[in-house]
């Protein structure tokens, strides 16, 4: 038997077209909120090497001797307090996007293109993705991970999972990567845009809070890019709202283990703000395109009591982009030029 596998039922005149299939990616969540589900999506998302970068010895005998035996069940109880009716948000909010993308590029006049969803971890597999794709006969193929800002564990890791199918395949497609997409400027703008309702709607804080998802800073020693594109990030959305510099801070959460992460850290910062007369303040993560457990359990959640036990007195999260017209347009105009 071949190690490398192909699509063989039609002629290849007519089974392959021109079309081109648009694979939009997240970070993905498990199948249920319960501890055998964690279990699996746990295993899968910590045994990544891009993730954990000790010797994988030591790692897997920690990983499999100690946290896959204590995490999965507390994990199941943070799930469990943002699991839907529709399931996982994150799950959830990425089909609703690619659907809305996939109708967007029709009513744009791409008729040839086709829009499909899938996870790095957990279902639907980005595997199942690309192979959905090459079943519709579809030979050029643009991976669109949805993570603003580039980082190897996020991003990095997306192409590692397509290369790991794609050198399965014996015809491979036409392959385009989006890597990242911080500074385009629809992406800026949707981003103010959901700033300046919030503002509007609520007043102009004390502070307005730019928090980032965190990472090692080993990895920016390493020469990760990601710290200086969040700071980027921020800079361009305080530069399109004219926002006093003063009264806008960039922080980054969601730090695991015992090891130095990218400061400052958000939840030490809205613990020491109200010490500082801060009593009031908005918050944003525009490293997440979609409302997950990191938004709406620990800055939703988890953040607020930190906040509020401290002192403070006004606290509101400003939600994840998520599926607003305005950043479906962003998204289009990124992948415009590959179209």
């Amino acid at each position: 038997m071949s190690r490398f596998s192909a699509v063989t039922d039609n002629p290849h005149d007519q089974r392959f077209n021109q079309k081109t299939g648009i694979l939009l990616t997240n970070l993905g969540s498990p199948d249920a909120p319960t501890a055998a589900a964690l279990r699996i999506y746990l295993r899968e998302f910590l045994s990544d090497p891009r993730i954990v970068e000790i010797p994988r010895l030591v790692w897997m005998i920690i990983l499999h001797g100690i946290i896959l035996r204590v995490r999965p069940k507390r994990s199941a109880k943070l799930y469990e307090s943002i699991w839907t009716e529709n399931g996982s948000p994150l799950t959830h909010i990425t089909r609703q996007q690619s659907i809305k993308l996939n109708t967007l590029l029709k009513e744009k006049g791409y008729t040839n293109t086709e829009v499909v969803m899938a996870m790095r971890y957990g279902n639907p597999s980005i595997e199942a993705g690309l192979e959905a794709l090459r079943e519709k006969g579809l030979t050029r193929i643009v991976i669109m991970p949805m993570y603003p800002q580039y980082s190897s564990p996020t991003t990095g890791s997306t192409f590692d999972a397509v290369s790991n199918v794609l050198r399965k395949w014996r015809w491979v497609p036409e392959l385009h990567f989006i890597n990242g997409y911080h500074k385009n400027t629809r992406y800026i703008e949707s981003l103010a845009n959901s700033i300046s309702e919030d503002l509007e709607a609520n007043g102009v804080p004390q502070k307005l809070v730019f928090s980032y998802h965190g990472m090692p800073k080993l990895f920016l020693e390493r020469g990760d890019p990601y710290h200086c594109l969040c700071l980027q990030t921020t800079r361009l959305v305080v530069e399109k709202l004219g926002l006093d510099k003063d009264k806008v801070i960039s922080t980054f959460q969601s730090r695991f283990g015992k090891a130095e992460w990218l400061k400052p850290y958000t939840d030490a910062t809205l613990q020491s703000l109200p010490s500082e007369g801060i009593k009031d303040i908005a918050i944003i993560s525009p490293a997440f395109s979609a409302d997950c457990l990191e938004t709406l359990e620990e800055l939703e959640g988890e953040n607020r009591e930190i906040f509020e036990e401290a002192g403070g007195e006004k606290y509101r999260y400003i939600a994840a982009l998520n599926d607003r017209d305005d950043h479906i347009e962003a998204i289009y105009d990124v992948l415009k030029p590959m179209l």
